[in-house]
Parts: structure tokens; C-alpha cells; sequence
């Protein structure tokens, strides 16, 4: 959780007025803008040696009031010794823009392409900013991903989802590189995505500093990992997390088997093979297997072996039956992946690693606050159940 989430929760449980706290988040960011800004001008920052001897400085600020939907705000205009600096970020001369905070946002949380922040800017304002500055203000942002992969997390989590999705990044060249992702649940019902990894293709060094790093963070144990099953994963997991149990995609299973036989012979065997992971106990789901395989191995023979001996296709089911339909697949984390890319689906492409990775935080924060208050379902009825496993 950041500082600004938490101060916000803070605000709400206080019963404080909400007006007052993004009031002063706005000016703070603004402020920060503006100093952000004056450093692009002069081209180094303070107590830069580059500024000795440049020709130009900073010399103080001067107060300026400006309005906003939430109320007036204080701001200290930085000035440069030659009297050349104007901030492009306020109207020249006006004192309120009904647009400013959309702006401010979007720049300052959302971790957009320096084109698209010098197209916004240029369109409320009528003024072009230089890339060298729009940079510069971009990196601003950058102190709030630092804060995401620092933050402290739980000690346990019941069940861990790990998955990777692809989006378009350049460097040199534009491809879809594998954002490795990390979403925990806690016993009480919590769930929050945890951490990420970029690389050009999913691999398991990724998982594997991925893991670190959440260790890194305060995960102490976790109870269940679920996976879609990528080559080498397990062994990753096992190290990083000796005592979690793992889980097979059941979902990635059945679309297996369903690429692997005969269209006419399709419906009936993902109908049959659902039964395996609807079964009202282990000892069903074990003998529904069973009678799966037997059944269609004559016909299909490898296709039967091969899932004879996957591993790890019934261990959701040693865990409360309240929870079974979250932890037998992936679809929890893939629907975040979903929603991603079809927030995505408005970029054409992430100039560089550091501006995805100011999207990614954006994008989790808001999907961690929007759960921080919620239980996910069957979890509060076994909570109990789910933290004795730590024991």
C-alpha cells in the first residue's frame, strides 16, 4: 500500500474531509512539478555541480494562489536568476483551470508516453513542452514504482497466483515482453497483486528474482501457489517457498486436451474432465480421474499418459471447500491480465522499461485499493481454517 493510499484510508476511517486530503496531494504534487520543471529549463538539478558557472540559476520562489474543484491551493513558483523561466505547467496568467487536475494525474500517477503528456499539455495550454522536459517531469513519477516493489507485505499468504502477460515495449526495436505477475490472497480474505517482473520472455530467472524480492518484502510462508504449469517453475517455488503446495491450472488442462483431440469427441471430453474438479471430495475427484483416463486412453493414448503423470491436478481440494472455485485455475489472475491489456488496448506502445513500469504500479495500486476493503468469496468463512495452516 503507498503512503498516498494509506493516508487516504486514514482520512476515510477519521471520517475527515475528503476535499482537504486530495487538496493537499494536489498541491504537493504540483509543486513538485513546478521545481521538476525548472530543472529541465536550467538543465541540472540543484546542488548540481553542472550549474557552477552555467549562466543561469535557480533564485528563489514567489507565493501563488490557484484554484481548483478542490478548493484553493498554495503554490511556490520557482524562479531562475535570469528571469527567463515561466512554467508551462500553470496558464501564464490565470488562476484556475477546471482541466489542471486531470492533467496533473495523468501525469503524475499514470506513467503515460511523453508524446501523449505533450499532446495533453499542448491542448489545455497552447504551449509545446521539449522532450528533455516532459522527461524530466515524467521521472518524477518514478519514486512511486521504487515505493511499490519496497513496500512491506504480510507474512502469509494462503494463496499465491503466478502469470505472465505480454505487452508492447521498445527497446531499439518494439515487442510484447512478459510482465511476470505476482497476486496473493491472505487467510482473511485480502487480495492485492504483490509484485512484478519484466523480461522479453517468460522465464524462470524472472520467477525466481520475482519470488526473492517477495521474500525480500516480508512473505514469510505461503500455503498454496498456483501456476499454469510453466517448464521449471515448480523447482523455482520449491526453493523459494519449500512448504507451499502447489497447484496445476485446471483451466490450462482441459484447453490442452481440448487442442489434442478430435473436434467430435471435444464437448464430451472437457464435459467428463469437468467432474474431476467438481467433485464433492478428493476421494470422488480421485476416482473421477481414474475412470477419465481409463476411458479414453485406448483412444487416446499419449494424450491420457501425459496427464497421468502431471503433478499437482488435485491439491486444491486439501484445502476448505469454500475457496475451491478461487484455487483450482489461474482465471483470478488472468482476469486481472484481461483487464490490463484492455486498458493497454488505448497505447500503442511503451517507449521504454520505466514507463511501463509507471503504468503497471498505476494500474495495481488503484486494483489493490479498490480490494483492500473487500473479503474475497469463501474466504471469510474459513479464515480461520486458513490461518491455522501457518501454525
Amino acid at each position: 500500500m503507498t503512503q498516498f493510499t494509506t493516508e487516504l484510508l486514514n482520512f476515510l476511517a477519521q471520517k475527515q474531509d475528503i476535499d482537504k486530503f486530495f487538496r493537499t496531494s494536489l498541491e504537493t504534487a504540483m509543486n513538485d512539478l513546478l521545481q521538476a520543471e525548472l530543472s529541465a529549463f536550467l538543465g541540472y538539478e540543484p546542488y548540481d555541480k553542472l550549474g557552477y558557472n552555467s549562466g543561469n540559476s535557480r533564485n528563489g520562489s514567489y507565493a501563488r494562489k490557484f484554484e481548483t474543484k478542490y478548493g484553493t491551493v498554495q503554490l511556490s513558483i520557482p524562479r531562475d536568476r535570469n528571469g527567463n523561466f515561466s512554467p508551462a505547467l500553470l496558464p501564464a496568467y490565470g488562476r484556475r483551470d477546471d482541466h489542471l487536475e486531470e492533467m496533473v494525474i495523468k501525469l503524475y500517477q499514470t506513467g503515460v508516453t511523453t508524446r501523449e503528456i505533450s499532446d495533453i499539455i499542448e491542448r489545455m495550454y497552447g504551449h509545446h513542452y521539449s522532450p528533455a522536459t516532459i522527461s524530466n517531469i515524467s521521472k518524477a513519477t518514478q519514486e512511486n514504482v521504487a515505493t511499490f516493489h519496497e513496500r512491506s507485505l504480510e507474512a502469509n499468504y494462503s494463496v499465491l497466483f503466478l502469470d505472465g502477460t505480454y505487452l508492447p515495449l521498445r527497446r531499439g526495436t518494439v515487442s510484447k515482453e512478459c510482465i511476470h505477475i505476482a497476486l496473493g490472497i491472505t487467510p482473511e480474505g485480502q487480495k492485492a497483486v504483490l509484485g512484478y517482473e519484466i523480461a522479453p520472455n517468460e522465464n524462470n530467472a524472472s520467477w525466481s528474482t520475482l519470488l526473492d524480492k517477495l521474500q525480500n518484502q516480508g512473505i514469510q510462508q505461503v500455503s498454496l501457489v498456483v501456476t499454469d504449469g510453466f517448464k521449471g517453475l515448480e523447482e523455482i517455488i520449491n526453493q523459494a517457498y519449500p512448504l507451499a503446495k502447489q497447484q496445476r491450472c485446471l483451466i490450462h488442462i482441459s484447453r490442452n486436451l481440448a487442442s489434442k483431440v478430435k473436434r467430435a469427441d471435444r464437448a464430451v471430453i472437457l464435459e467428463q474432465f469437468k467432474t474431476i474438479y467438481r467433485a464433492e471430495n478428493l476421494e470422488m475427484a480421485v476416482q473421477a480421474l481414474e475412470n477419465f483416463i481409463s476411458e479414453w486412453k485406448p483412444k487416446y493414448r499419449k494424450v491420457m499418459e501425459s496427464l497421468e503423470n502431471t503433478d499437482n491436478l488435485l491439491t486444491f481440494y486439501q484445502f476448505p471447500y469454500q475457496i475451491w472455485h478461487s484455487i483450482y485455475s489461474t482465471n483470478l489472475i488472468e482476469s486481472l491480465n484481461k483487464e490490463i491489456k484492455r486498458q493497454t488496448k488505448k497505447k500503442i506502445l511503451f517507449p521504454n522499461e520505466e514507463a511501463l513500469g509507471r503504468y503497471l504500479v498505476t494500474l495495481f495500486e488503484d486494483y489493490n485499493f479498490k480490494q483492500n476493503q473487500r473479503i474475497h468469496k469463501g474466504f471469510g468463512q474459513c479464515a480461520d481454517t486458513l490461518e491455522s495452516l501457518f501454525d
